[in-house]
This record gives C-alpha cells, structure tokens and sequence, in this order.
C-alpha cells in the first residue's frame, strides 16, 4: 500500500529534517511526501534545509513542496525588492547568513543559487489527494477551496484554527507552532517548533501515526 507523509515547518532545522527522512523510511517510487512549506528563516541553516529537500525531490518520484509565508517574504525581498523589514524581522537575518552576503553598489545581496531561487518560484499554494487538503496555514471558514486569499493561506491562525468547520477533506497545515500535534475531526497541525527548542513532526496519512526528532 502506498503512504503519503507530510512534514511540518522545518525553519532551517536541517539536522531535524535528516533525522526525519530516517525515520520515516519512505519508499521512493511508491509513497507520496509532503511538506507544509517554511522551510527557512529562525533555524541555524537554510540553505542546508533547501538543498536537502531539493535532493529529496530528485531522488523521490512524488514530492509536493508547499509555499510558507517565509518563502514569500523572501521571494518579496530578494526578487521584487518590497517589505525587507519584515523579511529580517522575521528570522531572515539568519537565512541571509546561511547564504552569505556580497556587498555590491546597490547594496548588500544574499547569495542566493540560481536553483534555490527556482525551487522558491516552484512552490504550490495548495495540494489536494484522497480526502485530504494540504496548506500551510489555513483556510477562511465558509469560503471555498477555489475562492480562498493567498494570503488566508499562508498566514491565517485563529480564525481558522478556534473554528470548527468542515471543508469535505481533512486539512493539514502548519504555520502556528503547537507543542503537540494539534489533532481534531476537521484539522491536523504539524508544527511543533522545530525551531524554537521544540520537534519536528511529521504525519503519515492515513494511518495517523507521528514521528517526531
């Protein structure tokens, strides 16, 4: 039988993430692994993180890759030259130390490789398989799939997560850091704050077995 996974915000914790893909023991050309975006900013390396999950792509058939909000604010700063504070506010000094710096006329530039700007741009906002819906935050209650915001996607909280409404699938997300995963009949939230002291999760579908670093 084929599994599908999905793991929760890594946030440069790469030691965290190679623990993960041990335990896990994922079938290549079979199983399906998802991850739930934020895969930079606050945890030691990014760069590593990108790298080992671009690897992960090449070397497993069905991979889905998530946008997170910090993929976006990077992608703001780095290639449209909007919101830097907020992108270093928000733990991309730390990426931008993982990549290295180069100091040139208009300024300082993070030296990010062509392939992980590509890996940026190639990240889905919403994933769908069996009966199960896969975002990185959330979605507005009462709206449909179709006609949800990027930005509802990507940074909801509260009025997603205090709501008990039902979608037709079951909703995994991260985004909002729990110390457990957050588990109920409408939601599962993955993000255990890897990167504030706390584990990376990850779910297998539909067995609802965790694994934790």
């Amino acid at each position: 039988m084929n599994k599908l996974f999905a793991i929760g915000d890594i946030h440069g914790c790469v030691d965290q993430l190679d623990k993960m893909m041990s335990l896990i023991n994922i079938k290549p050309e079979r199983d399906t692994l998802v991850f739930i975006g934020d895969y930079i900013d606050r945890g030691p390396d990014s760069k590593a993180v990108v790298d080992c999950v671009i690897n992960i792509r090449e070397q497993v058939k069905n991979v889905v890759c998530l946008l997170g909000n910090h993929e976006e604010m990077l992608l703001d700063y780095y290639v449209k030259r909007l919101n830097e504070e907020k992108f270093f506010m928000n733990g991309g000094n730390v990426t931008a130390f993982s990549y290295g710096l180069t100091r040139t006329a208009a300024g300082v530039r993070i030296n990010i490789p062509e392939d992980h700007i590509e890996f940026f741009h190639s990240l889905k906002l919403t994933y769908e398989q069996d009966n199960f819906i896969f975002v990185h935050a959330g979605l507005r209650p009462g709206i449909p799939l179709s006609e949800q915001k990027k930005k509802d996607i990507l940074w909801i909280r509260d009025e997603f997560i205090d709501k008990s409404h039902q979608f037709g699938k079951l909703i995994v997300f991260g985004h909002t850091p729990f110390k457990q995963p957050l588990v109920d009949r409408y939601k599962i939230g993955i993000d255990t704050g890897a990167a504030y002291g706390g584990k990376l999760t990850c779910v297998e579908l539909t067995e609802m077995k965790f694994y934790q670093t």
